[in-house]
Formats: structure tokens, sequence, C-alpha cells
């Protein structure tokens, strides 16, 4: 690679993209086709206390840490977003976005509504897209067919997912998954667009206009 293209490759300032739905809206499937897709696009590996799962490794799903940690990690200000969840924390790594934003990566945060509105407040410029299912009848389909969840978590998750969904207003874009080839491809839209704004094209633009002199 050339100095002039790896030059213009650091131009570029990697987007954080944030995305959220009810579970159960298939934001998961929706994410993985996503990060299968689009080059140079990254998953924010979240912080928790909650031990892990079988088949799960640390650094893959989650990074493992103790409570103590944890709790000296927001006192030291290492996260961008944190929250309580079920007993165990869960949190973003500020250091972990800004390394892939300096490296030209885009990077996807899978949060819920909370964790949202912390990095709204936090950063504003990222991208926020809420993800919703058909409707509330399809959403209760699709748990109860998973057949992950007791009937009393079903329930659990299905009175979250009418408290989540009163914050779609506060997300930059909504996808509905009707059909998952249609959702994943407008999501595939809502990032290669922020690719092109003006917060992420500034060092380039700069320096091209800069050859036009005056």
């Amino acid at each position: 690679m050339t100095k002039r293209a790896k030059s213009a490759g650091a131009r570029r300032l990697g987007s954080i993209i944030v995305i959220s739905a009810p579970s159960g809206a298939g934001k998961t499937t929706l994410v993985a086709r996503l990060l299968a897709s689009v080059p140079d696009l990254v998953f924010s590996v979240s912080h928790t206390t909650r031990p892990p799962r079988h088949g799960e490794r640390n650094g893959r799903e989650y990074y493992f840490v103790p409570r103590r940690r944890f709790e000296r990690m927001i006192a030291q200000d290492e996260f961008i977003e944190w929250a309580s969840v079920f007993g165990h924390l869960y949190g973003t790594s500020r250091q972990t976005v800004k390394a892939a934003q300096a490296a030209g990566k885009d990077i996807l945060l899978d949060i819920d509504v909370q964790g949202h509105a912390q990095v709204k407040q936090r950063l504003p410029q990222s991208v926020s897209v809420f993800v919703l299912p058909p409707s509330f009848a399809e959403l209760e389909r699709r748990l109860r067919r998973r057949r992950l969840d007791s009937p009393q978590a079903i329930e659990r998750r299905l009175r979250e997912a009418r408290e989540e969904v009163r914050h779609w207003t506060e997300f930059d874009y909504l996808v509905v998954n009707d059909r998952l080839a249609v959702a994943a491809q407008a999501l595939k839209t809502v990032v290669m667009a922020a690719r092109l704004r003006r917060a992420s094209q500034e060092g380039r633009a700069g320096e091209i206009a800069n050859t036009f002199g005056g």
C-alpha cells in the first residue's frame, strides 16, 4: 500500500452505530447479517459482571469481569454507557469505541434503550436505529415459537417490550423487521449513509478543498 493510500484511509472518522430493539424483534440475526456484509464494521464487545454461559468465550460475546473491577471502571469514567440488568452490570468501553473510530472503522453497539440514551447524551454524533416488530402480536408469536424461555420469562419480555417501544421517537432511524432481507438491507443503508456524513468525511474533504487554493 502506498503512502498516499494509507493517508486517505486514515482520514475517515469511524461512525458509532447504536442498535436497540425489544427481545424477539430479530435484532441478533440482523446484526449478524450486517457484520457479514459490511467491511470495516466492527462489533462492540461489552463488559459484564455476569458469569459466562455455556459456549461463551471471554472477549467474544462479552468481557467477563469481577464486579469490583467493573465498579472501578465506572469510577474512572471508562464507560460511555452502563446499566444494571437483573442484578448484573453491563457497559461499553470508551477506549474500545475511540480505538475503532481512530482506525477508520465503524463500531456497532447492540444496547438497550437505557444505554442508547446515555450514548446520545455523551456522543450526540452517534447514529441510532430502533428495530421494530410488525406488531405486538407478531412479537409474542416469535417469542413463543423460539421456545427459549419459560412462560413467565416470555411475559416479562413482553412487559419490557411495551416499555421499550415507547422510546422509538428517540432514535434517528426506524427499521421494521417484517421481512428479514428487506430489514437487513435497510440497516446496511443506514451504515453506508453514516459514512458519508460531513463529520465522518471532514478530514478528507478539507484536504481536497485545500487543493483548490484560494
